[in-house]
Parts: structure tokens; sequence; C-alpha cells
């Protein structure tokens, strides 16, 4: 039997997409172990050495097994379209220890000897303790490995919702699930998902979260039990340019006639972008960014959606023409 997620009539009416920057973290502290996911992330990776030194992230990294299930609880899918941090690590240190226990004791069995060592005994001797060390360790980690990024981390995953609901409203779930990853199938209802582990399940009427995630590449992760929604996480589009520099400057016949800060913007915006993203990227200060961007799309070379907390900005036809010279 492959991995299979079966969807009845109410579940095509449950479906949403999320954010949530507590995934990010866990899957960043992960990252961190499994050379294989370094691939996008060199910059990163030299970027947080220092800080990553720092911290002890043994207890976590004991229940975050390479394959099969990891704890639940720890970066549970996101109540709306986008949590912050202080919201979702709330909701860990609020976890129920019973709960929590069984949680880490399932994990803990994907490794041989983990259960048994000192350091998963002591977890599941005492599971309210461990439920406060690991919020303490995955927040000091949250602020060392990706706060200072997440301007542009929720950047480019918020462009991939904006672009993947287009998406569904254009071609429908049945049609997007597998543009999502080439391992995923659509058949009659039926989820099916080519990778290892055999799995079967019925959605019952509680749909799906699609979640885009940075760090989880290459993995699409598919999950979550009651009382959690059921969760799919997949490789947000645009990681080859997450953390290449903006363009050293705009053309130059474009800042002749735009200006050369406004010429700037509108050649940032390859992916849709909020003000805040795009003020950290290229050195200039929000209230300018939020001008130029005001002054762009009242000329019709941007159009604008909000998307939870805040606005995003992409180029029209004409914009596109414009920045590239097509």
């Amino acid at each position: 039997m492959p991995f299979q997620l079966h969807f009845g009539e109410g579940d095509l009416l449950r479906c949403r997409f999320a954010v949530s920057p507590l995934w990010e973290t866990q899957e960043a502290v992960r990252t961190l172990k499994r050379p294989e996911r370094h691939g996008y992330h060199p910059r990163w990776l030299r970027g947080i050495r220092q800080a990553a030194a720092r911290l002890d992230l043994e207890d976590a990294w004991l229940l975050m097994p390479s394959r099969g299930h990891s704890p639940d609880f720890l970066g549970p899918p996101p109540l709306g379209p986008a949590a912050s941090f202080e919201e979702e690590i709330a909701a860990v240190r609020a976890a129920d220890p019973d709960a929590a226990r069984d949680d880490m004791a399932r994990a803990l069995a994907e490794t041989p000897g983990a259960a048994e060592s000192a350091t998963g005994r002591r977890l599941l001797a005492e599971p309210a303790r461990a439920v406060g060390e690991l919020a303490d360790a995955m927040e000091a980690a949250w602020h060392a490995l990706v706060e200072p990024y997440w301007p542009r981390l929720r950047a480019l995953l918020e462009a991939d919702v904006a672009y993947h609901s287009r998406r569904l409203a254009e071609v429908g779930l049945g049609a997007l699930l597998p543009e999502l990853d080439r391992r995923l199938a659509w058949d009659s209802g039926t989820l099916t998902a080519r990778w290892r582990g055999r799995h079967s399940r019925h959605l019952d009427g509680r749909g799906l979260v699609l979640m885009p995630s940075v760090f989880s590449w290459p993995d699409v992760i598919s999950g979550y039990d009651p009382p959690w929604q059921p969760t799919l996480v997949y490789p947000a589009r645009g990681l080859a340019g997450l953390w290449s520099a903006p363009a050293d400057r705009a053309p130059d016949a474009l800042a002749r006639l735009l200006g050369r800060n406004r010429a700037a913007v509108l050649t940032a915006l390859a992916e849709p972008a909020g003000t805040s993203a795009l003020a950290g990227r290229l050195a200039l200060a929000p209230s300018s960014v939020s001008a130029h961007l005001t002054a762009l799309r009242d000329a019709g070379l941007l159009t604008s959606r909000r998307y939870g907390h805040q606005v995003l900005y992409e180029r029209t036809p004409l914009g596109v023409a414009l920045a590239t010279g097509d």
C-alpha cells in the first residue's frame, strides 16, 4: 500500500494554506544535523554558525529521526494562515504532558536505542519538564537561527501561497496538488505520494493544511494525528534565489525613467513581496519603499493583495516588461 490521503466532499471545502514560523524553526534545527538538506542554504549556514554553536539542541535532535515520526506537539500546524511565533510557542508550552510523553515515545522508537538512552529516559520520566525545556530550546533556536532572516523567509513563503492560491482558483485542487511536488499524484479524490513508507488515511471531513516550507527541502511531509488538522508540507517555490543578493542595480534606462530607488523596487519584485521584506533587501527605509510601491501600483506596474497581516505586491505584465526589457 503506498502513502495515500483519501478526500471526501467535506474535505475539499476545508483545505487551506498556512505559514508557520515555528515549523521553520523546527526544520532549521533539523537541517543543522542533516547535510542532505544543506543544498540551498550554505550562505545561511555560514551566517548562523556562531549562534548555532551556543545552542543546546541535543534533546530536540534525539526526537527528530531521519525517517518516521517526530513529535506533533513541537511543531503543530498553525491555527490561522499566518500565526506569530509567540502564539505558536505558547501552544507548545501548553501541551498536555501525558499526550506529549506518548508523542515523544513514538518518536524515540524510530531510532534504535534512543528510548533507552539517558536522555530518552529523562524525557519520558518527566514529560512536563521536557515540554518546557524543549519549548525553551525552540525559542532560543528561533532567535538565533530564523528570526534574523524571517522577513526574507516570510516573503518567500507568502509569495508561494499567493501563487498557489491563484493556481487553486484557476485549476482546482486536483490539478494543483501534483504541481506542489512531482512526487504527488491525484486520482478520483485520492492523493498518492511517491516516497518511502506505507500509509493510508481518510481525512474524514477534517480537510488538509497546505504549508510551504524553506527548510523542509527536499522532503515532502504529511502527518499530524487528531486533534490537529492533517497537513502536507512541501518545498516552497523560489528556493534557488532565496539567499542571493538583489541585483546590484536596476537597468540604467529604467532608473532614468523611474528614478534609481523606484526602479530598484520594481526590479526586486521578481516574486511577490511586502514592504518590510523589500526594505530589508534594498537597505531603504520602509516609509520610502511604501511610497515607491504606491506610486508603482498607481501607475499600473504593480498589483497588491492582502495576505494575513501584510500586503504583498506583484508586478503586472507591464511591470514585468519594464523590469526585464521584454
